[in-house]
């Protein structure tokens, strides 16, 4: 055999080799993207699994924030913002949006005025194909700093099947090893829930940075704030398991339904990568503009139902902080997405 053709025969090898080793090293990644070589690092199995654990089975929906109302309506930009982003839908314009109004949790069968934690997620549809997808919750700052936190705070929290509670052994567990969630536990003690979604206010809780048009950088947080006036929750609501999504139908009825978007500047010194910790009030604010909501539809057969509002979707001129929350949000997200689209294919082809 010549040398030319020895050398051929090596790099046919070679080659075989290389092809061979290419679905192998899929499979490695698609495992590595699972958590099944590293069991000991949470992945998106294991938080939407534990999300589960705790709402319960109910194929086709959510993992979390499991019950919920679309809602369809506009961003009206005045132009404020636009110094700050180089977002399209900060110019002064309007631009569609498609929402979702939620309570937390996995069960959609939860009764409204039983869950502490409600939610808004936006779609901002931009000219030219850009979104702009934020979840945001009606909280002041989030309960825990760490994805590892939030896992603990749901698995202390299963309940015992001794007892149907959870266990407070593990509970005082979990607090001893995440404390910044004391501050949390006091909030939700002392606070009066609203009688409508419509006068929450919803905040990013996470941080982003807005990027200007010379590529300079600002660290934001924003909220959702209600033009509607609060009223606290009443008796007559606590008998209604659907009390939140009758009221807001009931309200779109006499008209629109407005939020101002108010975007909140950092200081030197504020945190970019612990949602736990609320930025001083007196930090410099602006209105961006107002969301205004038209309309409201069931969410099994309203246009948010087949949205995941993950929120690393941004568009050119909004970029994500360095908090560990939101990678680990977005990955749950998608995994959430999967589960439930492939549960309702699944329902729809046993029915045909």
């Amino acid at each position: 055999m010549s040398q030319s053709n020895a050398l051929s025969a090596g790099q046919r090898l070679l080659r075989l080799t290389v092809i061979g080793a290419i679905p192998l090293l899929l499979v490695l990644l698609l495992l590595w993207a699972g958590g099944w070589l590293t069991p000991q690092q949470l992945s998106a199995d294991k938080l939407v699994n534990v999300l589960q654990q705790a709402g319960g089975d109910h194929p086709g929906y959510r993992r979390n924030h499991a019950k919920g109302l679309c809602v369809i309506g506009s961003f009206e930009s005045n132009g404020r913002a636009s110094d700050l982003s180089q977002a399209t839908l900060f110019a002064a314009g309007s631009t569609p949006v498609i929402g979702r109004l939620a309570i937390a949790g996995g069960n959609p069968n939860a009764a409204d005025f039983a869950v502490p934690v409600r939610s808004m997620a936006l779609s901002f549809h931009m000219a030219g194909g850009e979104e702009w997808r934020t979840g945001m919750n009606a909280l002041p700052f989030f309960p825990v700093a760490t994805v590892a936190g939030f896992y603990d705070q749901q698995s202390a929290s299963l309940p015992d099947p001794a007892t149907g509670k959870p266990n407070p052994a593990k509970m005082q567990a979990f607090i001893a090893a995440h404390p910044e969630v004391k501050a949390f536990m006091a909030w939700v003690k002392q606070r009066t829930p609203s009688s409508s979604w419509a006068s929450d206010r919803f905040n990013s809780l996470n941080a982003f940075r807005f990027i200007d048009k010379s590529g300079n950088s600002h660290l934001v947080r924003w909220s959702m704030v209600p033009q509607t006036s609060w009223q606290p929750i009443g008796a007559a609501d606590k008998e209604n398991k659907n009390f939140l999504q009758q009221d807001l139908k009931q309200r779109l009825t006499q008209g629109p339904l407005k939020w101002d978007l108010i975007v909140t500047l950092a200081q030197p010194g504020d945190v970019s990568n612990d949602a736990s910790k609320a930025w001083p009030v007196d930090r410099q604010t602006l209105n961006a503009g107002t969301l205004v909501i038209n309309s409201a539809v069931d969410q099994m057969d309203g246009p948010c139902n087949n949205i995941n509002y993950d929120p690393l979707i941004l568009p050119n001129g909004i970029a994500a902080s360095d908090d560990p929350l939101l990678n680990a949000r977005s990955a749950a997200y998608a995994k959430s997405y999967n589960l439930r689209t492939h549960e309702e294919a699944a329902h729809q082809g046993n029915r045909s």
